[in-house]
């Protein structure tokens, strides 16, 4: 017995007809709204790409594509910036100072010269050479290294101030020490042979002690006169060299 619909209404929906045929879903597909009864068209599965931003998309754009900086990774090309700023630097200078030093060089050289020419020729069995060449070989080689030195300036060459020595360029001189010392190698140069060696030489150690700074005045006196007369038997036995005795003249 069927139900016939009442004028002005709706038919009835028979079951299954307005949801659409029902399908399995297939293992290994994606799943999703049936098409049919969303009302759009089917998407199509693709591989997974992350959406790029807008803001992204713009920026790339506007970026101005230029050289690429140099690398900073070590054995690679240097910045520009490091080549301007060290290019100055680099630079050599001449120190016109050691120039003086060359003309110093080839005047000594040119005095052992005319010093070597003034030698006689005194020939011997024992010195068959003579004692003329050796100056001149000197004075040679005196000029030599002048030229060499005086062209090594011109090129910009220059020595490394403190190399192997930490010393303070700072710190004034110090002239209370170098007058005395002074003053010590003075006074051993005349008093050696109105005193003799022993005497002088004692005078010349403690001196020097006392102007390097050490105040220890009974032990340094001690060390002087234990220098002077090692070196005052080491000059007359080992050398044979005989040092002025003075006033102690058949003590020693």
């Amino acid at each position: 017995m069927t139900t016939r619909p009442e004028r002005g209404g709706d038919p009835p929906s028979r079951p299954g007809a307005a949801d659409g045929p029902v399908t399995a879903p297939v293992p290994g597909q994606p799943t999703g709204p049936d098409p049919a009864t969303a009302g759009g068209t089917p998407t199509v599965p693709g591989p997974d790409v992350a959406p790029v931003p807008a803001a992204g998309r713009l920026g790339a754009a506007r970026t101005p594509v230029g050289p690429a900086e140099p690398s900073a990774v070590p054995g690679g090309p240097a910045p520009a910036d490091a080549e301007v700023e060290a290019g100055p630097a680099a630079t050599p200078r001449r120190d016109r100072a050691q120039y003086a030093v060359c003309a110093f060089l080839a005047l000594v050289g040119a005095l052992v010269l005319v010093d070597a020419a003034r030698t006689g020729h005194a020939i011997s069995t024992a010195d068959p050479i003579g004692p003329k060449p050796m100056p001149i070989l000197l004075g040679v080689l005196l000029l030599i290294v002048a030229a060499i030195y005086a062209v090594d300036v011109a090129r910009g060459g220059a020595g490394e101030p403190e190399a192997g020595e930490d010393v303070d360029l700072t710190t004034p001189i110090d002239w209370r020490t170098v007058l005395l010392l002074i003053g010590a190698f003075g006074v051993n140069a005349v008093l050696i042979d109105r005193l003799g060696w022993v005497i002088s030489g004692t005078l010349l150690f403690w001196g020097s002690a006392f102007a390097l700074g050490n105040r220890h005045h009974v032990r340094n006196l001690l060390i002087s006169v234990a220098l002077s007369l090692i070196t005052f038997y080491t000059f007359a036995i080992g050398l044979g060299v005989n040092l002025p005795a003075g006033v102690l003249q058949g003590i020693l």
